[in-house]
């Protein structure tokens, strides 16, 4: 990590926040392969006595990339009865329906596919680009997430497994990206850029999000943190029992994806996420730090690759190579430049920790006292 995150810091040491971070949060996972087995079937334990009479005890959405892949193969290991949900946002590869596909037979489960409305979605990407913000992945993780909602209610699902992970993802700075869940900001861009009003797309503000939590119950289980995750394990076993195939990148199952993190994102906003990555598998010791840096040195696309994904993605987009490569001459600009609840979003984040940080402190002098009795 380096001072492309404009946020960065570092102590008397060159260690940067990041890094202190996660040390500081390194006490809340398992400690080894026997606190791992426990703690996840204490959790699969009771995701199943949930679903003990539904068809469906948990959620899960599956891209077809590396984590929520091995999610998917984890949760069947400890013998849920998850739903699959694929959000379908026009811009799949074909390794990627592929893997999908293996992954849902192989595993004998139920998949339900929500297929964006193609039109709506690229006036909205388009809307994005010509916003000149950083974050314009927003969009699909806002329609995942409300779908996932969605599908959720309609299921009297409880419990939503997703694949954030610890090992792999602790190194994202918050300049390099937005608040997922700013509908207010999706809306307002549109209304400045786009040429079609926003009828179909799924979207879900911060408070409906808190509220949907707090009064339905919902439960967020990152289940890749109950275990030592290793990504190398991961992509090996997945090869091995489902005929999954690598990408080549973290995020490659998407095209628009691969070209946002390795051509519109270095070029336009001078952020590399292989080295938000890369730190990750540094920290959980799965490379070396000379073995990141030697990779870093290699260009994210091959020509070729570029050459190729750059013309079909603007042609796609609906724009001609000039109008964006004048995009991409576009300043970046920030999304607090447009409505947004982002503030609403900090305010309700401050309460939770607050919270949090008082249970802690609470079940501290708890131990502490009994402990002295």
């Amino acid at each position: 990590m380096d001072t492309t995150d404009t946020n960065i810091s570092f102590d008397k040491n060159g260690v940067c926040n990041h890094c202190l971070d996660r040390d500081f949060r390194t006490e809340q996972f398992p400690k080894n392969a026997e606190e791992a087995q426990s703690r996840l079937q204490k959790m699969a334990e009771e995701i199943i006595h949930y679903g003990k009479n539904r068809t469906y005890d948990s959620l899960i959405g599956l891209s077809g990339g590396l984590d929520s892949s091995y999610l998917l193969y984890l949760a069947k290991q400890v013998n849920l009865k998850p739903l699959v949900v694929h959000f379908d946002n026009g811009w799949n590869s074909e390794l990627a329906v592929k893997n999908i596909e293996n992954l849902v037979k192989t595993l004998d489960l139920d998949l339900q596919t929500f297929v964006i409305d193609w039109e709506e979605f690229r006036d909205l990407q388009r809307s994005f680009l010509k916003a000149s913000v950083v974050d314009i992945e927003i969009l699909t993780d806002q329609a995942i997430i409300s779908s996932m909602f969605k599908l959720a209610r309609e299921n009297e699902i409880k419990y939503i497994l997703y694949g954030n992970n610890f090992a792999t993802e602790t190194h994202l700075p918050q300049s390099w990206t937005w608040v997922k869940l700013d509908a207010k900001n999706i809306k307002s861009i549109q209304k400045l850029y786009g040429t079609m009003k926003i009828r179909s797309f799924p979207l879900m503000g911060v408070m409906k999000y808190t509220l949907m939590q707090v009064l339905m119950g919902y439960r967020f289980i990152p289940l890749l943190n109950l275990i030592q995750y290793n990504k190398d394990q991961a992509i090996k076993i997945l090869k091995r029992e489902c005929g999954w195939k690598e990408y080549g990148g973290k995020h490659s199952e998407s095209i628009f994806t691969t070209f946002y993190q390795n051509y519109i994102l270095p070029r336009k906003f001078y952020i590399d996420k292989r080295k938000s990555h890369l730190s990750s598998l540094i920290c959980s010791e799965h490379i070396s730090r000379e073995e990141a840096l030697e990779e870093i040195k290699q260009p994210p696309y091959s020509s070729l690759e570029l050459e190729h994904d750059k013309d079909y993605i603007i042609k796609k987009l609906g724009f001609s190579p000039k109008e964006f490569d004048e995009i991409m001459a576009t300043p970046p600009r920030s999304h607090l430049e447009y409505p947004s609840e982002y503030y609403i979003y900090k305010s309700l984040s401050f309460i939770k920790k607050s919270i949090l940080r008082k249970v802690k402190l609470g079940n501290l002098i708890s131990n502490a006292t009994t402990k002295k009795i």
